[in-house]
């Protein structure tokens, strides 16, 4: 693999790009060196002690924080950990993967779904928080989803899966969707994973799943994100898994004004007393999702690119769903949930903006404490959005962008919550190329925070230094990472 050495920069008011910041950035997994390359990159990572770890779609590559050198000579199949473990039952493709650290642990944990028509869920959990340690390896696990998704007398396909740590479990989320009728989204199915054994390599105990599923058309509240961990500092003891889903508008409506909370009580010892409850909404400011179409909403394809004019592809802005992570941080004094997806910013035709909110919890029932939307001109689609925060208060919020006159891009805005601060947006790089070819773009990216000094966030997404075209893949990742202000 071919790296760029480490890049230094110090991003300029370049429009529509104003903010000013040191950022470090260097290139990740490309399209030449993934072993199953494709068009859905759903580019995401984390960072660790010593390394950082990426995503891509059927493969992942760890990276030196410092030198950003490559752990292993070229990325690894997304299978490795289950081949190596003799594990069959996830070798056969490795798709929708997400990797994270767990911060309370120090562990990796690399989750994929596996299979068709027998599907599993499968999950890794490193044995060391150093990729290149002698001793590095992994636990590996897998959950029979059959039995989960055979509801109402159908065989749903299980997409979108998400996962999160939190003390008592692995919280792992999927959309249930109906193949007899078009994949449409029908319902939602929550999973706890026995964390306090596979940190260990001990044998879990089984999984406690719970679904949520109507058959009277489209479910509007898909795509559950479960809440997960940053920093050192747990959540209050016995404080349950929370989850957080959009509610998009009814039938004949274009605009909503509620997200949907749900929370996972599990106990191991009498599984029987578990619960799952939800969804409860609650009230946020008015949006309109990003490209909603309220016959189809899945259909959100209306982000331009440079060369949108002559090939009329627009690429997918993923705005029927909330975007991962539900980041939650604990602080002294309170505990603070974030997440954000991109919204329509004006009537149909116009571009899409980010919109992020923060909650808080009293007693199980939750609030929203802030939000936000950062749009700062009436041009520029923003889209596939990912947020975190230091033990600060600062928040950084990672996403796409692409216009008609500027290729797609990276870029982020931060902020500071205590003071109430205005977003600043910074560009990591602005490609040279457009997907010309697909209009599949990244379901989902990937915001974290250094566990070692709390303030370091690492951001991960996809760019084009050339024309996508015919039936090629050229798309490349690029990796960055920044402290902002006042966090040391």
């Amino acid at each position: 693999m071919k790296l760029s050495s480490t890049l230094l920069i110090f991003i300029l008011a370049i429009a529509p790009f104003a903010g000013a910041q040191k950022v470090t950035q260097f290139e990740g997994i490309d399209a030449s060196n993934d072993p199953v390359a494709g068009f859905t990159v759903d580019p995401n990572g984390a960072v660790g002690t010593k390394q950082y770890l990426e995503w891509v779609d059927q493969a992942y590559q760890g990276f030196d924080k410092v030198t950003g050198a490559a752990v292993w000579s070229k990325p690894l199949p997304a299978t490795t950990p289950f081949s190596q473990n003799g594990m069959s039952d996830c070798t056969t493709g490795g798709g929708n993967g997400i990797i994270l650290f767990d911060h309370l642990a120090s562990v990796w944990i690399v989750a994929i779904r596996e299979g068709g028509p027998n599907y599993f869920f499968c999950i890794a959990v490193s044995n060391t928080d150093d990729l290149t340690s002698s001793t590095f390896g992994w636990y590996t696990y897998e959950l029979s989803l059959n039995p989960v998704l055979n509801l109402n007398g159908i065989n749903y396909y299980p997409d979108y899966p998400k996962i999160a740590t939190w003390p008592d479990a692995y919280y792992v989320t999927l959309d249930l969707e109906n193949p007899t009728k078009g994949y449409q989204e029908n319902g939602v199915v929550a999973c706890a994973f026995d964390r306090t054994n596979m940190i260990t390599g001990a044998a879990m105990r089984p999984p406690q799943c719970f679904s949520n599923s109507s058959t009277k058309g489209w479910y509007l509240a898909h795509s559950l994100l479960p809440a997960d961990i940053d920093g050192t500092t747990p959540p209050a003891a016995g404080t349950p898994e929370a989850f957080v889903s959009i509610q998009n508008p009814a039938t004949g409506s274009t605009t909503s004004n509620s997200l949907n909370i749900w929370q996972f009580h599990v106990d191991w010892n009498n599984p029987t007393n578990s619960t799952f409850t939800g969804p409860t909404p609650l009230t946020v400011p008015t949006y309109q999702p990003g490209c909603y179409s309220t016959s189809n909403p899945t259909d959100t394809y209306c982000v331009p690119e440079a060369s949108t004019a002559q090939t009329k592809v627009r690429i997918d802005s993923v705005g029927d769903r909330l975007m991962h992570r539900f980041a939650f941080r604990q602080f002294p004094t309170y505990a603070s949930y974030l997440v954000t997806h991109d919204i329509q910013m004006a009537p149909s035709g116009l571009q899409t903006g980010v919109r992020w909110y923060q909650l808080q919890s009293n007693n199980g029932v939750f609030s929203l404490t802030n939000s936000g939307t950062i749009s700062p001109d009436k041009s520029y689609f923003r889209f596939v959005p990912s947020i975190a925060q230091d033990k600060t208060g600062n928040v950084a919020v990672g996403y796409s962008g692409s216009s008609t006159t500027i290729h797609p891009a990276i870029a982020f805005s931060y902020f500071n919550l205590p003071k109430n601060s205005s977003p600043k947006e910074v560009l990591v790089i602005e490609g040279t190329g457009d997907q010309e070819n697909s209009s599949h773009w990244g379901g989902y990216t990937s915001m974290t925070v250094d566990p070692t000094d709390d303030c370091t966030f690492w951001y991960v997404n996809e760019y084009l230094n050339a024309n996508q075209t015919g039936t090629t893949h050229t798309w490349k990742t690029r990796l960055a990472h920044f402290v902002l202000p006042g966090c040391s």
